[in-house]
């Protein structure tokens, strides 16, 4: 059995550049990049961040996570990089099939998402009311401190250490 472990948090907050540091650690090592999901979707797509895009946001979350949890479940080391908020974190570990992952948010101040998403280049996102809106979604939703990172320091190497050793140690567990 190998393992998943989840990598959320706002835009700009580092999730994409940490998660590719944490895959390159692990053997065998499986990165799913979550936005590639909503990718999938040719035609009638809903921008994900919208409020009408709830019911497609359920699908796709639950596609992707069905093929995260096939990698996991294959014996791969697996990372998932996407927004998976506490409010779809439930259905996300169902369709994975697995009893149990391993959960972190990183959560930098909105300002500090707000700069990167501002400066970034190469990303389609750059919704500045949507970077806030899911900030304070996720500042407000109610995890365990556990599986939040405040603050998380400013490399994304340092950043990448103290999830593998949260990890390791068991701190991050969800099931």
């Amino acid at each position: 059995m190998g393992s998943l472990l989840v990598v959320s948090g706002p835009p700009g907050s580092g999730k994409s550049t940490v998660a590719g540091l944490v895959a390159e650690r692990l053997e065998p090592g499986v990165l799913v990049a979550g936005d590639a999901f909503f990718g999938f979707l040719a035609r009638g797509a809903i921008p994900p961040w919208l409020p009408e895009s709830g019911e497609q946001n359920t699908v796709v979350v639950r596609a992707a996570a069905a093929a995260t949890g096939a990698y996991a479940a294959g014996g791969f080391h697996t990372v998932y990089d996407g927004v998976i908020g506490p409010w779809f974190l439930a259905d996300f570990v169902a369709a994975t099939g697995l009893t149990e992952l391993d959960y972190v948010v990183l959560l930098p101040s909105v300002d500090r998402c707000m700069e990167r998403v501002r400066t970034r280049v190469g990303h389609a996102f750059t919704d500045e009311a949507a970077t806030r809106h899911m900030h304070r979604q996720f500042a407000a939703g109610g995890l365990d401190r556990r599986h939040l990172l405040v603050d998380p320091p400013d490399g994304p190497e340092d950043v990448a250490d103290c999830i593998v050793a949260a990890a390791a140690s068991g701190t991050l567990a969800y099931s």
